[in-house]
């Protein structure tokens, strides 16, 4: 049995979640990002070369602050147009941790363009790459008189390569897009327990977003996220940003998460029977040159997860800069919202 005073937080979630433990818990294993909308590439490769220029994006997540083990993201993009804007190529590289597992991935893009109207464009996309997966799981401690588990023998590290793919409409002033970034579902373990192996789960998103004007200094971005994982139930990140002056923007989110759940008879400390992760998040944007853009978000939570009786409520800070290369005249007299 995995005694949570003795390990790092969230490890033995993680187990359970990805089918590791002798529990069934369904849910994204996916990277999340508050700030999604300004971080696309990471999500669709049919994104590549939108902004019609060569722009770079880092983004970093430090998620339930204080929490020991909790998440911790660092995601690199860089996407440009080439052959007329056509094609559009990209780079995505991040970083992701929770408790004593880490991933780090490398994946190329390519977007094939097609004008369908005036200021519409149509963009068909592919990535590949590969994953390195790590489990440090020798180092998580057991509860004393809990007896051997041949789950926590050895650490687990593995390279896994992956493609997937997206579609992505989109014009001056709105977006549309279909995307499944990874479609290979690559065993994470060879460690059986029956249905129960670790596998990488493929992850759907539909995100849509539009801009409405409110006057000649405001304007309104609403925008979605749809997200799926194979077994678990719908996701949904709602948000709207008001710029002003097309330089400073304060937003909102309220994400929504259901989970199955998780039959708690093992005595395991961890209550979650029917638990339901929700956040409302704030976030400020700064268009601080025609080139640099810098975004903030924090993440109040409003779930009901407990461990050992104590509520996990700690925020979540994400900071995102963006660097646009040839930055030019007719780019400020049409400006890219997304």
């Amino acid at each position: 049995m995995i005694q949570f005073s003795q390990i790092k937080k969230w490890t033995a979630f993680v187990l359970l979640t990805l089918g590791v433990g002798s529990t069934e818990v369904l849910a994204q294993q996916d990277k999340m990002y508050s700030q999604y909308m300004f971080n696309m590439m990471a999500l669709n490769p049919a994104y590549a070369g939108s902004r019609d220029v060569l722009s770079a994006t880092g983004l970093y997540r430090n998620q339930w602050v204080n929490v020991e083990g909790a998440p911790k993201t660092m995601t690199f993009t860089l996407d440009a147009p080439i052959n007329k804007e056509r094609v559009g190529l990209g780079l995505q590289v991040y970083n992701d941790q929770i408790g004593l597992q880490n991933e780090t991935g490398i994946y190329a893009s390519y977007a094939f363009r097609i004008r369908v109207g005036e200021r519409s464009t149509l963009a068909l996309g592919l990535q590949a790459g590969a994953t390195s997966f790590r489990w440090n799981l020798s180092e998580a401690v057991l509860s004393p008189g809990g007896g051997s588990d041949p789950v926590f023998n050895s650490n687990i590290s593995k390279i896994l390569p992956n493609f997937g793919t997206g579609v992505y409409i989109s014009n001056d002033k709105s977006y549309l897009g279909v995307s499944v970034p990874q479609l290979i579902a690559n065993n994470l373990t060879e460690y059986n327990t029956g249905d129960n192996r670790a596998k990488q789960k493929r992850h759907a998103y539909l995100m849509s977003g539009f801009v409405v004007g409110l006057g000649n200094t405001l304007k309104l971005k609403p925008s979605l996220l749809v997200k799926y994982a194979e077994g678990a139930p719908l996701g949904l990140d709602g948000n709207l940003n008001l710029w002003i002056n097309d330089r400073f923007a304060i937003g909102t989110s309220y994400r929504h998460n259901q989970w199955s759940t998780l039959n708690n008879s093992s005595g395991s400390g961890v209550s979650m029977k029917d638990y339901v992760s929700d956040a409302v998040v704030g976030m400020v944007e700064i268009q601080l040159t025609d080139q640099f853009r810098l975004g903030y978000a924090y993440d109040m939570m409003l779930n009901g997860l407990k461990q050992s009786n104590l509520s996990i409520n700690s925020g979540s800070h994400e900071v995102m800069l963006r660097y646009e290369f040839g930055y030019g005249k007719s780019k400020i007299l049409t400006p890219r919202y997304f």
